[in-house]
């Protein structure tokens, strides 16, 4: 029997495994694509912060991935890290969560620990999960553990990793907690047992509503502070000074990942559906995230136009094109909706970033320009949108005929900042 089979070898599922792995704990990976198994089993990573000797590690230390649900049957504890994106008219799409307790179901046995990580709305684990398990004829808090456990993956934080995050717990009943929280223990510094899984689910949910709100807010803010003239920059650094009450958030040109733009709209949805009426604070921070991009595209618009260049015809160079720097996940990246404000008012797109060679946006796929300095003569405007360690941001302003810096990272005399 296995320690722990996780399902969902993705940026969540596969540093648990690792962690659990280097921690003597006998893992197996349970994923529904072919190329993501493959890889894997042949010591290829697929995640930004595994590397793939850290791959064959875990391999040596009897990790493998298979796409065989028979899996399930042989592990002690299940732990469940799909996606949960939201469907295409905004709802919360747990087509893959319930795929994975549907396999469960299929092979549950007595004793077993089943924990969901994967981020959704509070209510999920025991109203959704809970029930397909069951028809296992298995009851849980009896004669299974069931739990909830937010993910807190940071993708490219350097400080804080699966071992050293603390690691909410709460389960469908005091003995299911008391199991969850044991079997983190065993490699996790910090467990923190919540009240259940209502408030498990939830404070995943807090943490990044709080982050999505006060995004908003400074993205509010340098909108505003532009047209009065006020460097929003310097406002923040001034506003840091405090010791207390107060932590800094920074504009950009909008939110991107697999959370913030995602996972703020589940706890919306829970609000509305059950209540009857919105969550203000949330739908006002969607409409102001997702405004940015369309700002940035103004913005841009109106730098060509103070030297004399048309956006209709522009050579327009996007500089990172991924949600955040030093990785190369640009799920949800803010730059594809610019790229496409851009495109439709006729401008000619171009893009460069270290660690994406081809991008998507909408219907148009581009390969990063081959030489960034000769991109950086021949474009009318580079556009800074996500500041990757590898760029020297003195060449780029230096070598750019325009540089708009939607990071604020820049302090060159002529660049532009949001």
């Amino acid at each position: 029997m296995a320690d722990l089979l996780v399902i969902g070898l993705g940026y969540v599922g596969l540093p648990l495994a690792q962690a659990a792995v280097r921690a003597g704990l006998s893992v197996a990976g349970l994923d529904v694509g072919e190329a993501t198994v493959s890889g894997l089993n042949a010591g290829t990573s697929h995640v930004d912060d595994l590397s793939d000797d850290e791959i064959r590690e875990m391999l040596d230390a009897g990790f493998c991935a298979t796409m065989d649900a028979a899996a399930i049957a042989d592990a002690n504890t299940v732990v469940i890290c799909v996606p949960t994106p939201l469907s295409s008219d905004g709802r919360p799409d747990l087509e893959a969560v319930i795929n994975a307790a549907d396999s469960i179901s299929d092979k549950l046995s007595p004793g077993v620990l089943v924990v969901l990580e994967s981020t959704t709305y509070p209510g999920t684990t025991e109203e959704v999960v809970q029930p397909i398990l069951e028809r296992s004829g298995l009851q849980a808090g009896v004669d299974f553990n069931l739990a909830f456990s937010p993910e807190r993956i940071d993708p490219g934080n350097p400080l804080y990793g699966i071992t050293n995050t603390p690691k909410i717990v709460g389960g469908v009943s005091p003995s299911c907690t008391d199991r969850a929280a044991s079997f983190y223990g065993r490699f996790i510094q910090a467990v923190i047992r919540a009240k259940g899984t209502r408030e498990a689910e939830m404070a995943k949910l807090l943490e990044n509503t709080y982050r999505h709100v006060n995004i908003a807010l400074v993205n509010e803010m340098a909108q505003f502070s532009k047209a009065l003239d006020i460097d929003i920059w310097n406002v923040i650094e001034c506003a840091s000074s405090k010791p207390f009450g107060f932590q800094a958030f920074r504009p950009g040109p909008g939110v991107g990942g697999h959370c913030i733009p995602i996972d703020p709209n589940y706890l919306s949805h829970t609000v509305k559906s059950r209540l009857g009426h919105p969550f203000r604070f949330v739908e006002l921070a969607q409409e102001i995230n997702a405004g940015m991009p369309a700002y940035v595209g103004t913005r841009i618009q109106g730098l060509l136009n103070e030297v004399g260049k048309p956006v209709k015809g522009a050579r327009i160079l996007l500089l990172g094109v991924t949600y955040k720097a030093d990785i190369a996940d640009a799920r949800e990246s803010p730059a594809r909706p610019l790229a496409a404000i851009l495109r439709d008012m006729g401008a000619r797109i171009e893009y460069h970033d270290p660690l994406v060679r081809r991008w998507t946006f909408d219907d148009t796929v581009l390969d990063c320009v081959a030489h960034l300095k000769r991109a950086m003569h021949d474009c009318d405007i580079a556009v800074l949108l996500q500041a990757h360690r590898s760029y020297d941001l003195a060449s780029i302003a230096a070598d750019a005929p325009l540089l708009f810096d939607t990071r604020g990272i820049s302090n060159t005399p002529d660049t532009h900042r949001l």
